[in-house]
């Protein structure tokens, strides 16, 4: 494990989670999911390095975050686009992700919520703040992505811990 400053690591997991996705993992209680995110934001506030990561209400792991204090984002570095796919497609309430994708969990270091065993690249993250968008967030080309309503939250996570497992697992 080698452990990576989360802003210099942009340039490497950007495309990644912009183009075939990464793992958002949740844990609240005994209760876990993962989905795929094809959005997410790294940055900084106030000096702190912050994800920023967006989960419509209508998504299982919402109630789940919800009830959460962190999260998880695992950036897969080798091909893993039929779990992806599956994980981005299909509600936690009705499958269980990581039995059907054949993915594990392995602990997280600084949070409860655990990571994606996989090679690639970890980010844990402490909720800090959350807002939900409003229509009036939406550039006007973008308000047909919504026509159930079902506006994303965005969380805005503290990264307590970033770090590459590229060659284990």
């Amino acid at each position: 494990m080698q452990f990576l400053d989360p802003i210099e690591t942009t340039s490497r997991v950007m495309p990644q989670i912009t183009g075939k996705g990464a793992f958002l993992t949740v844990e609240s209680g005994s209760e876990r999911n993962t989905m795929t995110i094809g959005w997410a934001l790294l940055g900084f506030v106030w000096k702190v390095p912050v994800m920023t990561v967006l989960v419509r209400d209508s998504r299982h792991t919402f109630s789940l975050i919800e009830k959460s204090e962190d999260f998880s984002v695992s950036v897969p570095l080798a091909d893993m686009s039929k779990e992806l796919a599956f994980c981005g497609s299909k509600s936690g309430h009705d499958y269980d992700k990581f039995q059907e994708c054949s993915l594990q969990c392995a602990d997280s270091l600084g949070i409860q919520s655990p990571v994606v065993r996989l090679p690639g690249i970890h980010f844990e993250c402490r909720i800090a703040y959350k807002s939900a968008m409003t229509p009036s967030l939406l550039a006007e080309e973008y308000a047909g992505l919504y026509p159930k309503k079902d506006f994303h939250t965005m969380y805005y996570g503290k990264v307590v811990k970033c770090y590459s497992t590229e060659n284990e697992w």
